[in-house]
């Protein structure tokens, strides 16, 4: 065995041993695809108020630019799908990526273990773990290690199990053996672009994040505007709307992963236990969730914004 296919089955193991979904590999390089229609979609504003989407252009666009010597991208899925879903009493809806823990808090520990474990097994290594909190344009380097393709929502769908899914990077200075592509599914579907409440699928894997209501629920710092009040449908933080409209999250199984298992009692909240939440029990409620990230302030602003003026 050659060391490209040792070290590449090394890397296989270990991301399933860490309970990864997925894991694919692609080789590092200029995203040449991505680059002009990253280039129009900041032209056009669509990035509204996410100002870092402008900083480290280049970055997003060559990972060699992060991790010296980089010769491969290994691209890793862990699915987040749940058991259960939030009450239908519950009136307020939130992402179902955020009914646990911060998944970047979860997967970052996961990642510093597969980096020891690739240098203990394979010898010193110049690499990088990334989980959504960098210039990494993840879901163009999950499509291109073959993990999945690009939805019409702009999420990577994958045929074996839909959407549901969190995409971490390693970066790495080895060669290793590279996936191919897989082909489109979503054929003439529009369900997702049909479905969002506020036309934010402006055209197939273009979204305008500037209209989108997970930017007006977390992203956006200042008041919502009103002319997207009544298309809130009920989210205060996040939105699923266009994962769960689509036909290939019929095939969405429950996740795993431990952390990943709601907060107690966030599924059976009523509207007024969201309502009449307070900062204090905010903080504790929510302590180690994602859900923080909108703060206190954001989340009562989010409630009041489904209130009848």
């Amino acid at each position: 065995m050659n060391p490209k296919e040792k070290h590449t089955q090394i890397i296989k193991a270990e991301a399933a041993r860490l309970g990864f979904s997925f894991c694919g590999i692609a080789k590092a390089g200029f995203l040449e695809e991505e680059a002009k229609p990253l280039e129009q979609w900041l032209q056009k504003n669509m990035h509204g108020e996410m100002r870092y989407m402008q900083e480290n252009f280049d970055k997003r666009l060559d990972p060699r630019l992060l991790v010296d010597g980089a010769k491969s991208v290994v691209s890793l899925l862990l699915n987040y799908f749940p058991e259960e879903t939030q009450n239908s009493a519950s009136v307020y809806k939130i992402s179902k990526y955020a009914y646990g823990k911060d998944y970047h808090k979860v997967i970052k520990k996961k990642l510093k273990e597969f980096l020891n474990t690739l240098e203990e097994q394979i010898g010193e290594i110049n690499g990088r773990a990334f989980v959504d909190s960098a210039p990494v344009l993840d879901k163009a380097w999950a499509k291109k290690s073959g993990l999945g393709w690009m939805g019409k929502n702009g999420n990577l769908i994958t045929k074996a199990h839909g959407s549901y899914f969190f995409i971490a990077e390693l970066i790495i200075d080895l060669e290793l053996d590279y996936d191919a592509p897989v082909k489109d599914y979503c054929g003439n579907c529009t369900r997702c672009i049909d479905a969002c409440p506020t036309n934010a699928i402006v055209h197939p894997q273009i979204v305008d994040g500037s209209k989108c209501i997970s930017y007006f629920t977390i992203e956006l710092k200042n008041a919502i505007p009103d002319n997207y009040k009544d298309q809130l449908d009920h989210w205060i933080f996040g939105c699923d709307v266009c994962q769960d409209v689509c036909p290939w999250n019929r095939f969405a199984q429950p996740g795993k992963e431990p952390g990943f298992k709601p907060l107690n009692g966030l599924l059976n909240m009523q509207a007024k236990d969201w309502e009449d939440i307070t900062e204090e029990i905010f903080i504790k409620q929510f302590e180690g969730s994602a859900i923080k990230r909108t703060g206190w302030n954001g989340l009562i602003r989010n409630i009041a914004a489904h209130k009848k003026q």
